[in-house]
């Protein structure tokens, strides 16, 4: 998931302890969630900013992309429950690291 921040996490100090701070832990992932895990990482540029940082995902992208991958109704309804669940508890865990 980090590929092109390890690229560039050398030269850059906040990067490098993101990519460690990654390492660091480990997590499984178990297979009916790999899907959403994935959709969530190709939104990791998707954040809407605020005056104290990230506060939402874009999700015209996420619907941009749900749509895009033609899931009947209720798959599609499951991956954007899973994706917001994700969203909050990424939000969460970024509030507090500051």
């Amino acid at each position: 998931m980090f590929t092109t921040i390890d690229k560039t996490a050398k030269n850059n100090p906040f990067l490098a302890g993101v990519v460690a701070a990654q390492e660091a832990m480990v997590h499984e992932i178990w297979p009916e969630n790999w899907p959403a895990f994935e959709l969530f990482g190709k939104l990791i540029g998707q954040w809407r900013m605020g005056m104290n940082g990230p506060v939402a995902l874009d999700h015209n992208v996420l619907f941009h992309r749900l749509d895009r991958m033609n899931l009947p109704p209720d798959e599609y309804e499951s991956m954007d429950a899973a994706i917001l669940a994700m969203e909050a508890a990424a939000l969460e865990a970024m509030r507090d690291k500051d």
